[in-house]
């Protein structure tokens, strides 16, 4: 455990002189990471930054394009100016072209052997977060990631702390989303299941895919073998208690950690929940890619879809990005070496619950008072939307209001001899198209569980009494979140600026 109180003064000093290895920097938590690390330490030695590259100068154009040339970069440039940004840019990240996929992470030998001797901190970032990836894919980068990283972590000698990022909803049974109980910050052991009666076996999984895979290389090539794969990641995860082949692998993620860590390695597990745009600094509503709860929002923006997939009095657990970064820092020192890992939930379902109907009523509110307009001038309306609270009603609307009028609609076009078969087949694949994301994604949308987070109060308690302004750029306490004033005044922005364009 860690000794004494910790401040901000003791996180920005435990990242003083330090060389961290971060994978995942080009994707959003990542450059969150990279950006706070340069801001408030820029006298930390050196950040690696792997990314799947053909060569490092390929490596060192992917990062200046994808991660510093981000906007969230602003208020490091505007500190520095331009020069003393790039010079502190050239002295302190180093791209690494590698793959965390392939064994000692894609790197030539005396990379890895450099790497190996000066390493001090890795953090683990890097993940397929596609609810519906081809397995071979999600294994590849989920499970077999994390086990060659570990390989690589052995190799330090000098190794202070190994982070890995997961998901709260590692643990989230969803076939009894219903439950009341907290979701506690323990391990998944090896060859733990969420059905009972169940045994995961890692290896068993990957023979599996090999063998679907020779088969479908044979006599389904193409988009049929990437099909056949994305429903076998599916069918597994499902038959293992897991809704979808993003968690289910995530959690098969975590076995792997525990089977090939180092016995005395210290050991740190983020589990965030739905992380969404960037609360407080350095650019607040900042964000990339789209969350499932943005799909509501962006939505009724373009005023496309009537409907949606909700239980309004359903609490969404969501967490901004930068208290997550926070929280990571924070979690840094926390790590002991010959010790179980150090879990986390960086979540707000417990402390601080928020639900659809507060991000709805600050949509609606925010649209009401930003009409948007159409190129001519004239104010776009804003409709209600319908929300079903359960996947059976939504079914049957959907039978009634689009299956049942395409049934019509292939009938006729049967009697006129294919007059209507561009029609019914556009109009059939849109269908099928919705019904599947209703039975990928439905299941979050009702998900009633909440996760405990026992183990990051007791971190924020030893976080000393805010006495400087800088002490609160370390704030991950999601009591302080006023969640319709976010999603009014940052998170919606933030989506319609760098999402909806």
């Amino acid at each position: 455990m860690m000794e004494g109180g910790m401040d901000a003064a003791r996180i920005i000093g435990y990242l003083k002189g330090k060389s961290i290895l971060i994978t995942g920097s080009t994707g959003f938590l990542g450059k969150i990471l990279v950006e706070k690390i340069l801001r408030v330490q820029p006298h930390v030695h050196k950040m690696y930054l792997l990314v799947r590259a053909i060569d490092a100068q390929a490596a060192k154009h992917r990062v200046q394009q994808e991660v510093i040339g981000a906007e969230l970069f602003g208020l490091l440039r505007e500190k520095y100016g331009g020069e003393g940004f790039d010079s502190l840019i050239e002295d302190k990240i180093v791209p690494l072209a590698g793959d965390i996929t392939r064994e000692d992470l894609g790197l030539d030998a005396p990379t890895l052997r450099h790497l190996a001797k000066n390493m001090d901190v890795i953090v683990n970032i890097a993940a397929t977060t596609n609810f519906y990836e081809r397995y071979d894919v999600s294994l590849d980068v989920n499970v077999m990631g994390v086990k060659h990283l570990c390989q690589f972590a052995k190799q330090c000698a000098n190794l202070k702390m190994l982070m890995h990022v997961s998901t709260a909803f590692v643990r989230a049974a969803f076939v009894s989303g219903d439950s009341a109980e907290a979701i506690p910050e323990k391990p998944i052991t090896p060859g733990e299941s969420l059905r009972q009666g169940l045994r995961l076996d890692i290896d068993a999984e990957l023979r599996l895919v090999g063998d679907v895979k020779k088969d479908l290389t044979a006599a389904a090539p193409g988009d049929d073998e990437r099909k056949a794969m994305k429903e076998l990641g599916l069918r597994r995860a499902r038959h293992f208690g897991w809704s979808n082949t993003y968690v289910f692998t995530k959690a098969m993620g975590e076995m792997a950690l525990e089977l090939h860590r180092g016995d005395d390695m210290p050991v740190v597990i983020m589990r965030p929940s739905i992380i969404t745009s960037v609360r407080a600094d350095p650019l607040p509503g900042w964000m990339q890619g789209t969350r499932t709860i943005d799909t509501l929002i962006i939505g009724y923006a373009k005023q496309n879809i009537s409907c949606f997939l909700a239980d309004l009095r359903v609490v969404m657990d969501v967490i901004p990005g930068d208290m997550v970064v926070n929280a990571m820092l924070a979690a840094a020192r926390s790590g002991e070496k010959g010790a179980p890992p150090a879990i986390y939930h960086p979540t707000s379902s417990l402390r601080n619950p928020v639900t659809y109907a507060v991000l709805y009523r600050a949509g609606a509110r925010h649209f009401i008072e930003h009409p948007r307009v159409r190129d001519n001038g004239e104010v776009i309306p804003n409709r209600e939307m319908r929300f079903f609270s359960t996947i059976p009603r939504f079914r049957l609307y959907m039978i009634l209001t689009y299956k049942l009028p395409l049934e019509l609609l292939h009938a006729a076009n049967l009697l006129l001899c294919g007059t209507f078969s561009k029609l019914y087949n556009d109009s059939n694949r849109k269908y099928k198209f919705v019904m599947h994301l209703v039975d990928v994604y439905g299941p979050f949308a009702f998900f009633k569980g909440c996760f405990d987070d026992t183990n990051l109060e007791s971190l924020r308690s030893t976080m000393v009494p805010r006495k400087s302004p800088e002490d609160e750029m370390f704030n991950f306490d999601p009591k302080i979140i006023d969640w319709d004033d976010y999603f009014y005044r940052i998170h919606i922005p933030g989506v319609l600026k760098y999402v909806c364009k």
